[in-house]
């Protein structure tokens, strides 16, 4: 394992172990077979409920010998599978696999947001739910404009995070209708503070 390998799940963990308290409104709504974009070290586990009955996990980075994650995993009241691969990739599962999708500060750092809808709607069954807890695009005029000014150099140092992303225009052209959305500021710098709770049906 490189340096950079042992780096990343620590410093991705520490970071994100932050916003714990805005998670289980958004993940724990998951019933059934349920499939994870950005599993990350694991912090979404905690947040599911009982209504889970498996779960598996996508991330493309390297987590996976982090001692936290495998022991967020051991201690699931449902199994866990985990696969190295991009929401953006072709997925290994059939068409209507799942019963929800979940994704918690992904969709900002996926390079092909197309790709990764049209696959997630075809393995999400017809009746099936997307949920999602994520960053992106600020209402106040004067901090989207600062968002688009930091934009290319945050992705450049943030390993391809986008800070200004419409969210809720981005599921809906991706072929799913909001359901519900909530749009709130978090604390913290306003450029990465505006965030988007949804749940998202799949377009037939």
């Amino acid at each position: 394992m490189s340096l950079g390998e042992w780096i990343r799940p620590r410093f991705l963990d520490l970071a994100m172990r932050q916003l714990d308290e805005l998670r289980a409104p958004t993940v724990g709504l998951a019933q059934g077979d349920v499939l994870e974009i950005g599993f990350g070290t694991g912090l979404n586990l905690a947040h599911y409920g009982p209504a889970v009955k498996s779960l598996v996990a996508l991330e493309p980075n390297v987590t996976a010998e982090y001692p936290p994650t495998q022991a967020r995993i051991a201690a699931a009241a449902f199994p866990v599978e985990r696969a190295r691969l991009r929401a953006d990739s072709s997925l290994p599962f059939d068409a209507g696999r799942f019963d929800f999708v979940v994704s918690t500060w992904t969709l900002c750092s996926i390079p092909d947001l197309e790709t990764a809808f049209a696959e997630l709607r075809r393995v999400l069954r017809p009746a099936g739910r997307f949920v999602f807890l994520e960053h992106g695009r600020a209402d106040a005029e004067r901090t989207a404009r600062w968002q688009d000014r930091l934009n290319p150099l945050w992705v450049r140092i943030a390993d391809g995070c986008n800070m200004n992303r419409p969210v809720d225009r981005l599921v809906e052209a991706g072929g799913f209708r909001l359901a519900e959305l909530v749009r709130f500021r978090h604390k913290g710098p306003g450029v990465l503070a505006a965030m988007y709770r949804g749940v998202a049906e799949r377009v037939a």
